[in-house]
C-alpha cells in the first residue's frame, strides 16, 4: 500500500528526532520510499498559551510502502513518539515528535481511532507544502479534482523552500570566483544547509549578459570535484538537501544524473527534444526556465509594447503542448519565468508582480530574482543592500505562492520570513 505520512518536530534536536523517527518505521513494516524536503512552520497555539511555547516546527512529508494494516501502523508511530520522549503535555504543547498517517492509498479510513485522509490536511500549509513537493499533482480521495499543490496555494499560507546558490565560476555577476578552493565551497554549502536551503544549486559556468560559454566537457571538470563529493556526502543520509545543477549542456545534465543528483536546473528552459527526451527517461525534478537565449544578452529582450507577463505565458503554453505530447511527467517540472533573460528591468519587475498568474497552469513556481539587475534604478550595487532588496522581494513572491527561492543569503530569508510568519 502507498502511504503518506506527516512528520513534525518542536522541541530539542528537530532533525535528529525527525531522521530517527524513518528510520525507525523500518522495524515495524514501513518502508521509506521518498521524503520531502523540510519546511518549518509557526507552532499552532492557543491565545493562553504559555511564551515558550512559540518555537517553531520542522515538517516533512515522507512516502512509504506497507502491507501492515492502518491500525497497526497508527499504533507503530505512536510507539514511536513515545520511544522518542513525547510526553502528553496537551494538544498545543512542544513535542519532540509528531507523527500522523495522511494518506492510504486511495481509500477514506474513518474508525474511532483514525480517520484518513487526515482531518485538516486542507488547512495545514505544513503538510501541503511538503506532500505538494513530493507529489503535486496528486488528488486527495474524498475532496474532487483539486491537486495538493492547488489545494497549498488556495490556503494562503504556502511554505516556501529556499534554494541556496553555490556558484563554482570566477565569472558570475554577483560572487564570481569567491569559491576558489575546497575550503570555501564546503563552507558555503553547509552555511547554506545550517541556514535552511533544502536545494543547493551548483553552476559552473556564468550566464549572465557577456558571459563567456563553455563546453560541456570544461563545464564539467569544474563542477565533478564538488558535485562528488556532495553526493558522497549525502549517500546514506536520510535528511539532506536536494542537490541541483544549473546548466544547459545535455551531457553535463546526463553525468550529473549519473551521479545521483535531484535537479537539472535546465536554464535553456527544456527546448530540446534531447534534453526533453532526458528529463522524460530520469527520475529527477526539472526547472525550465524561459529565455530568449543563454547566455542572457541584454540588447535582446521581449518587444516594449507587449506585457511580459503575457509573452511568457504563451511561451509555456507552447512548452506544455509539446512536454504532454512527449509524455514528461509534469509533476516533475518546475517554472521559472527568468527574471533578467530577455526581459530589461521594468518587464522583469512586471514579471515578479503578476507571477501568481502562472498558477493556472498546474506547475511548481520557483523564482530566481537574488542580487540581479533590476533592482539598479531602486538599489545601491552594494551587495548588502542587494540582499536586503532581495529579501524584500521574496516576501511579496512568498505572498504570491512561489514554492522554490532560489537566493544567495538564505539566512537572512529565513530569518525574515520567520518573523513575517509570526504576523500572519
Amino acid at each position: 500500500m502507498d502511504v503518506y505520512l506527516g512528520l513534525g518536530s518542536n522541541l530539542g534536536d528537530r532533525r535528529a528526532h525527525l531522521s530517527r523517527a524513518l528510520e525507525m518505521l523500518g522495524a515495524h513494516g514501513v518502508v521509506v520510499l521518498r521524503v520531502s524536503p523540510v519546511v518549518e512552520s509557526p507552532a499552532m497555539l492557543p491565545d493562553d498559551a504559555p511564551a515558550d511555547w512559540n518555537q517553531p516546527f520542522l515538517n516533512l512529508v515522507a512516502r512509504c510502502s506497507t502491507e501492515a494494516a492502518p491500525e497497526d501502523v497508527l499504533a507503530a508511530l505512536k510507539l514511536i513518539e513515545r520511544e522518542l520522549g513525547r510526553v502528553d503535555r496537551g494538544r498545543w504543547a512542544p513535542r519532540p515528535i509528531d507523527l500522523d498517517i495522511l494518506l492510504w492509498g486511495r481509500e477514506t479510513i474513518v474508525t474511532e481511532k483514525l480517520r484518513v485522509p487526515h482531518p485538516g490536511i486542507v488547512e495545514r500549509a505544513f503538510v501541503l507544502t511538503p506532500l505538494a513537493a513530493l507529489a503535486p499533482r496528486l488528488t486527495i480521495p474524498g475532496l474532487g479534482p483539486r491537486t495538493v499543490l492547488e489545494h497549498a496555494r488556495a490556503g494562503g499560507h504556502h511554505l516556501p523552500l529556499w534554494m541556496g546558490i553555490v556558484n563554482l565560476t570566477p565569472d558570475s555577476f554577483s560572487d564570481g570566483g569567491e569559491l576558489a578552493d575546497d575550503a570555501s565551497v564546503n563552507s558555503r554549502v553547509d552555511g547554506l544547509i545550517a541556514a535552511g536551503a533544502e536545494y543547493i544549486d551548483l553552476g559552473a559556468e556564468s550566464t549572465r549578459p557577456g558571459a563567456t560559454p563553455l563546453t560541456a566537457d570544461d563545464e564539467w571538470a569544474r563542477l565533478e570535484p564538488t558535485l562528488g563529493r556532495l553526493v558522497e556526502r549525502y549517500r546514506h543520509a536520510v535528511l539532506r538537501p536536494r542537490i541541483s545543477i544549473d546548466t544547459y549542456h545535455l551531457q553535463t545534465a546526463r553525468r550529473a544524473l549519473a551521479l545521483g543528483v535531484d535537479v537539472i536546473n535546465d536554464v535553456s528552459g527544456l527546448t530540446s527534444s534531447a534534453m526533453v527526451d532526458l528529463a522524460a527517461n530520469s527520475t529527477a525534478d526539472w526547472v525550465a526556465m524561459h529565455n530568449l537565449g543563454v547566455p542572457a544578452d541584454k540588447n535582446r529582450v521581449l518587444p516594449s509594447d507587449q506585457d511580459p507577463t503575457d509573452a511568457v505565458e504563451r511561451w509555456l503554453e507552447e512548452r506544455l503542448v509539446e512536454w504532454t505530447r512527449t509524455g514528461l511527467n509534469l509533476g516533475r517540472i518546475v517554472f521559472d519565468p527568468g527574471v533578467g533573460f530577455g526581459k530589461n528591468a521594468l518587464q522583469s519587475l512586471r514579471l515578479l508582480r503578476n507571477v501568481h498568474r502562472f498558477h493556472r497552469y498546474g506547475l511548481r513556481l520557483l523564482v530566481g530574482h537574488s542580487r540581479k539587475s533590476f533592482m539598479h534604478p531602486a538599489a545601491a550595487a552594494d551587495r548588502g543592500e542587494r540582499d536586503l532588496f532581495t529579501v524584500g522581494a521574496s516576501l511579496k513572491l512568498c505572498a504570491q505562492g512561489v514554492d522554490i527561492l532560489r537566493v544567495h543569503n538564505v539566512a537572512a530569508h529565513a530569518v525574515a520570513y520567520r518573523g513575517w510568519t509570526q504576523l500572519t
